[in-house]
C-alpha cells in the first residue's frame, strides 16, 4: 500500500509530517492493505493560518483493487487529530464496503468465503 502526502500552501510537507500521517494511517488500514493500492493523503489549513476551531482538514482517499475508490474527510482542531479521524471513518467505511462485498458473495446459497477478505470465516468442510 503506498500512501501520497499531499499538501496545501499553508502546511509544510516535511519528512516528519510524511513519516507521522503515514505511520498513522498504515495502522488504521493495515488490515486491508493487500486490498488498497494507493491511499491518497489532502492535508489543508481552511484558514491559512488562522486560529479557529476545526480548521484543520485531512481528505483520505484509497484506491481498491479492482474497485471505485473510496474518500473520507475530517475536519479537527490539529492535523493530528484530522488525520487520525479521518483514518478511522476510512477504516470504518471499508469494513463496510468489503464486509458488504463477501456477504454479497454468499446470497446465492453456497457458503463461500474469501479468506483474504476482513471478518471472512473460514469455509465449512
Amino acid at each position: 500500500m503506498k500512501i501520497q502526502l499531499n499538501t496545501d500552501i499553508h502546511i509544510d510537507g516535511n519528512e516528519a509530517l510524511a513519516a507521522q500521517v503515514s505511520a498513522t494511517v498504515e495502522q488504521a488500514l493495515d488490515r486491508f492493505s493487500e486490498h488498497i493500492t494507493r491511499v491518497e493523503v489532502h492535508l489543508a489549513d481552511e484558514n491559512a493560518g488562522k486560529n479557529g476551531q476545526k480548521d484543520q482538514r485531512c481528505m483520505l482517499e484509497a484506491r481498491l483493487e479492482g474497485r471505485q475508490p473510496v474518500a473520507v474527510t475530517e475536519h479537527a482542531a490539529t492535523l493530528e487529530q484530522a488525520v487520525q479521524g479521518a483514518a478511522q471513518k476510512l477504516a470504518h467505511l471499508l469494513d463496510n464496503t468489503l464486509g458488504r462485498l463477501h456477504e454479497h458473495r454468499g446470497q446465492h446459497g453456497e457458503r463461500t468465503s474469501d479468506p483474504s477478505l476482513p471478518g471472512a470465516e473460514p469455509a465449512s468442510r
